[in-house]
């Protein structure tokens, strides 16, 4: 049976093909900074990925950071290419960070699972919203095709972060809303 995301990257290959022929005009401003913005957004999360990856020993965390990682380099490295080949300076960016062993981690300065879990749960909901805007605002069909691209990779990862961090407890769920009058 298929899976979900070789369906979307079918999908994609078809709706590529399809946009491929239309002209490409030069990138407008909010195109550019979208561009700009992400690209800076994920160039930054690496090093902090591999920051929480020295401090981690759990295996399902590691294996998330992981996947995080390299769905973040696979994402700056498309848009790399397209910046570049579209005129747009890359900004410096945060050097990547050595292998450590996470046992030898002071536990003053160690993060803890669930605050490593919580803080790439937030960064993926920072980057579909990002995302969601850089699609409303693309007028090129390529570029909106590779937003909805990376809109959808960040969300079937949001699926597998979110389910194996209520697994381990480490999702953070706020109260429930009971409005007043509400029937019991």
């Amino acid at each position: 049976m298929c899976s979900l995301p070789n369906k979307l990257e079918a999908l994609f290959d078809y709706l590529i093909t399809r946009f491929d022929s239309e002209p490409k005009s030069k990138l407008h401003i909010g195109e550019a900074m979208g561009c700009w913005l992400y690209y800076t957004a994920i160039a930054e999360e690496i090093p902090l990925i591999e920051t929480s990856l020295n401090s981690t020993t759990d295996n399902v965390l590691i294996e998330l950071l992981e996947d995080a990682k390299k769905l973040a380099t696979h994402q700056k490295n498309v848009l790399e290419e397209l910046m570049i080949r579209e005129g747009v300076p890359l900004p410096e960016t945060s050097e990547h960070k050595p292998n450590s062993d996470p046992n030898s981690v002071p536990p003053g300065v160690k993060a803890t699972d669930s605050e490593i879990a919580n803080l790439l749960s937030a960064k993926v909901a920072t980057n579909i919203v990002m995302c969601s805007t850089n699609i409303s605002q693309s007028v090129r069909s390529d570029i909106g095709l590779m937003w909805i691209r990376f809109h959808s990779e960040k969300a079937i990862y949001g699926i597998d972060i979110k389910t194996k961090m209520r697994e381990h407890g480490w999702i953070k769920v706020p109260p429930s809303y009971d409005p007043p009058g509400a029937p019991n």
